[in-house]
């Protein structure tokens, strides 16, 4: 988790670095590009919220704070709802693809939600512990965020592959901790998912992309 701006600095650096090495090992396989791609959004996200602590802490000007805040939320509350289910249908072969197509709807829904809100609204972070707290003015903010936690960590669990379902179980446990040790860091808090996604898609890319040139390496010549 990110404790502080060099935290956020340091894991967005290693987060990205993740992804990066994610696209290397790619091989050729065009259906995982935003899978691969995913980690490196992640971890500049995380990088971004190092210019909202350093606002708060009067390091760099309002207007990059102001901007970082911005960019931050979007990304985390209306982008991500619908990245992350639409990521793990590129992952389901195409007869599977309808049970995700559900959590997508469900993800546009609370993505729309929240930009409305944030729009009609004055988007506000404060320094918490350990953690920024943000705030959107949101209106029976627990039930949005549940369906939050629905489309993103639902579309994992309903996913048939198992490497991607045990990620799902993972993930779900990790969020509901989070958001209950610090309900007001629960935005703030998705560093830890970031670091977390980055990590096993990297190595779900790597171990496919070994088991790909062992097969080949296999079949007679």
């Amino acid at each position: 988790m990110c404790f502080s701006p060099e935290g956020d600095l340091i894991g967005g650096l290693v987060v990205t670095a993740i992804g990066i090495d994610a696209c290397r090992h790619l091989r050729g396989r065009v259906e995982y590009r935003l899978v691969a791609t995913l980690p490196v959004l992640l971890g500049l996200h995380q990088i971004d919220e190092t210019f909202v602590w350093w606002r708060l802490q009067g390091h760099v000007p309002s207007g990059v704070g102001t901007f970082a805040t911005w960019t931050y939320l979007l990304f985390a509350l209306v982008v991500l709802p619908v990245l992350v289910p639409s990521t793990v249908l590129l992952f389901e072969p195409v007869r599977r693809r309808w049970r995700i197509m559900p959590f997508i709807v469900l993800g546009a829904v609370v993505s729309s939600i929240l930009l409305e809100t944030m729009l009609g609204g004055h988007p506000s972070v404060k320094l918490g512990s350990y953690h920024l707290a943000y705030s959107i003015g949101l209106q029976h903010g627990m039930v949005i965020i549940g369906l939050y936690i629905v489309a993103t960590c639902g579309s994992l669990l309903a996913s048939g592959i198992r490497n991607v379902v045990w990620f799902g179980v993972a993930n779900l446990v990790a969020v509901v901790v989070l958001a209950r040790l610090a309900a007001d860091g629960f935005t703030s808090l998705w560093c830890f998912y970031a670091a977390l996604a980055s990590a096993a898609i990297a190595l779900h890319l790597r171990l496919t992309a070994t088991d790909r040139r062992e097969r080949r390496a296999a079949v007679p010549r």
